[in-house]
């Protein structure tokens, strides 16, 4: 048994082109990872070069039992069921059945009337561990089709096979230069399109990373990278989309590193879609999580190639079998259950797993045949964008197709400019970047959103009217929207303008973060407070910041930035309040305290007794003092009283004095006398009821 890819480098060739020899062989194989047959292997070695390769003792000896094993199996009475498949006596007795390329479980147990279940549970008797998509050796078949009377031939391919026409003594000759001519007229059929051959090339794959946080994205890429980007990263989580280039047997792959919180969930579906292929890392001990769960919606959504990365394999409580069950369960069919979609067991801590991680990349991105045109005028996507303090707007940019080189004029959004300078991921100043390379550009007039796609255009002139005009579209939108008042919003009205407000001045290092907070905040459910948001920016907070949110009762948020000394004066001086913050769910934990800090406590009133007043004391000091017996409940010194007569509240008001004898008390129970003396109240009388009660303030919740 070998897989495609193995017998592609064996023979030299690539993994596409061997598959489409298969399917003119009428071997099916869904893609590189399949495996083959000794039979097989032998009939695509003759088919390519007339002969199979030389074979050892050991390996001669192993394949000469296997023609031999047609004779038990039937003897004459397989060929002449062959010959004569419609005779009905002999069918009575024996069914047939023809295998056409690999065996594989499902197929095999719907050919020999068996359920897949009980198959599986034969083969398992037999030591043959096979999942319903796998495929089985065609001894192990024979010998399950022997204990069902069922007789097993094989599909002959040779008298169709091309072989026969080169008898000559040039045959090799011939031979070898066929495959050639054939692979050559293939990648014609397969460009069909109308540029020459050589303005396509390959290119590098842009692979990204996703999953839930604290699995492990940025370690692995640490690893790989042999860098410590998660060590700088502020409570140890990723909180932008990281792009850097990583050179690997003389191929080079783009990671794009995307943070694992949930509010970035923005980030993480741009990620998808701007990817060739999905790593999607899980913790061995920890098993899939809700944003594992979304990264996979993602990946399926923008339809990339998706490669598990089973992480943290070192650990103790490492369990790759429940991830593995737990991704089935999501669809994900792993190799290692049948499906396509390759697993590779990793530790960002030792190293283990990472070669073939790596390895798995290229086989994937060979198989994918990703081609660009590098000499056409640059496209691509904004990765990320800010406002640097002495550098102005930046953007980093992941070019998809063409060559962006400095002094280029580009159009990224409602933005333009002209690229002065370009930086790649590890600090150098580069002339180019070309396809499936990410560099961070400086030039553009203002700062970009992340995910708008620029173009290069061919001169200033016609980069700064296509901007313009995309402004004034979108500004004609903004001013032409209009609300519809529905009978909802006119009953509504009055719960509106009790409804409180929190407005917030927003401002952050990257359009990705803004967009992220602004998601998160906008998440946070309530009836009762609402978040306005007055201003939103990149870039440190400015003087203008603070008088506008003077002038709007707001506070300023501020999310990786600075702010200077004169702004600190300022909002000291207007009386506004600065929060920054580096670790996003702080943020948004402090924002939510705030918006409940709002709301006014509900007062909730609760009765703990009731006295009967049977005689009434004259104090000329003091005024006139009730003495009471505590009917039920108690009375407390701390509370509040309320004077009832004949069943009417005449007097409500608070506890002056409680008296026991003549010691103060602070509270008396029932069955107990006591003096109550009422707060600037003495018309007291005998019968009259003071019932005690208490005030809890208990805090709204939004």
């Amino acid at each position: 048994m070998i897989r495609i890819h193995e017998l592609a480098k064996k023979l030299d060739m690539s993994s596409k082109d061997l598959l489409s020899e298969l399917h003119d062989l009428g071997i099916e194989a869904n893609n590189h990872m399949c495996t083959l047959t000794d039979e097989q292997e032998a009939q695509i070695e003759e088919e390519l070069f007339g002969a199979p390769t030389p074979r050892t003792d050991t390996e001669k000896a192993q394949e000469e039992p296997t023609p031999a094993e047609d004779v038990p199996s039937g003897v004459a009475e397989p060929t002449a069921v062959e010959e004569a498949p419609g005779e009905e006596e002999l069918v009575e007795t024996q069914k047939t059945i023809v295998i056409e390329g690999p065996i594989i479980v499902k197929d095999f147990a719907t050919m020999i009337d068996m359920k897949p279940n009980l198959l599986i549970a034969e083969l398992m008797t037999m030591n043959v561990f096979a999942s319903i998509n796998q495929t089985i050796d065609l001894k192990i078949a024979r010998r399950v089709a022997e204990k069902h009377d069922i007789i097993l031939e094989v599909a002959k391919k040779k008298p169709v096979a091309p072989p026969p026409p080169p008898p000559t003594t040039e045959k090799p000759a011939d031979e070898t230069s066929e495959p050639k001519k054939k692979k050559k007229k293939k990648k014609k059929k397969d460009r069909g399109d109308d540029l020459h051959p050589e303005d396509l090339t390959s290119r590098p794959p842009v692979v990204t990373f996703l999953g839930h946080v604290d699995h492990g994205k940025t370690s692995l890429l640490d690893r790989i990278r042999d860098s410590r980007v998660a060590a700088g990263e502020d409570g140890g989580i990723t909180q932008h989309i990281g792009a850097y280039s990583v050179e690997y047997h003389d191929h080079l792959i783009t990671f794009l590193d995307t943070p694992g919180h949930a509010a970035f969930t923005a980030m993480r579906a741009r990620g998808a879609n701007l990817t060739d292929i999905a790593i999607l890392v899980v913790a061995a001990d920890d098993g899939l999580m809700p944003q594992t769960r979304e990264a996979i919606q993602h990946a399926k959504a923008a339809e990339v190639c998706i490669i598990v990365a089973i992480n943290k394999m070192d650990l103790p409580g490492a369990n790759p079998e429940r991830i593995l069950q737990q991704l089935q369960q999501e669809s994900v069919m792993t190799e290692d259950w049948g499906g396509d979609v390759g697993v590779c067991r990793v530790s960002a801590a030792t190293g283990e797993g990472l070669d073939t991680l790596l390895e798995r990349i290229l086989l994937e991105s060979e198989m994918l045949e990703l081609e660009a045109k590098p000499h056409e005028p640059a496209q691509g996507y904004v990765i990320e964008a800010r406002m640097e303090p002495g550098r102005g707007p930046t953007a980093s940019l992941l070019v998809t197709d063409g060559t962006l080189k400095v002094g280029d004029s580009i159009v990224c959004g409602s933005c333009w400019g002209r690229v002065k300078a370009l930086t790649n991921d590890k600090g150098h100043m580069v002339r180019t970047a070309g396809p499936a390379t990410a560099v961070k550009c400086l030039g553009l007039t203002s700062v970009p959103e992340a995910g708008d796609e620029f173009r290069m255009y061919t001169s200033d002139m016609e980069a700064r009217a296509t901007a313009e005009s995309r402004q004034e579209v979108a500004r004609h939108k903004d001013l032409t929207v209009t609300r519809k008042v529905s009978l909802d919003d006119l009953l509504s009205q009055t719960t509106l303008d009790q409804k409180q407000e929190l407005p917030i001045v927003l401002k952050a290092d990257v359009k990705g973060s803004v967009e992220a907070i602004m998601q998160s905040l906008n998440d946070i459910e309530s009836d009762k407070v609402s978040i306005n948001f007055i201003l939103t920016g990149v870039g440190n907070i400015s003087e203008n910041d603070v008088l506008l949110a003077s002038a709007s009762n707001a506070i300023i948020i501020g999310f990786h930035i600075g702010i200077d000394s004169s702004v600190d004066k300022t909002a000291r001086h207007e009386g506004v309040e600065i929060r920054l913050y580096s670790v996003i769910y702080e943020l948004i934990d402090e924002v939510r305290d705030a918006m409940t800090g709002m709301l006014e406590p509900i007062l909730k009133e609760t009765v703990i007794g009731h006295a009967e007043i049977r005689q009434v004391f004259s104090i000329s000091k003091h005024g006139n003092i009730a003495g009471c017996m505590v009917r039920d409940g108690r009375i407390s010194a701390k509370g509040r009283a309320r004077l009832q007569r004949e069943g009417e509240v005449i007097f409500e008001g608070a506890i002056a004095s409680l008296k026991r004898f003549q010691s103060d008390a602070s509270e008396i129970r029932e069955g107990q006398e006591c003096g109550i003396r009422l707060d600037n109240y003495t018309r007291c009388k005998e019968g009259d009821i003071i019932e005690c009660y208490i005030v809890e303030k208990i805090a709204q919740e939004l």
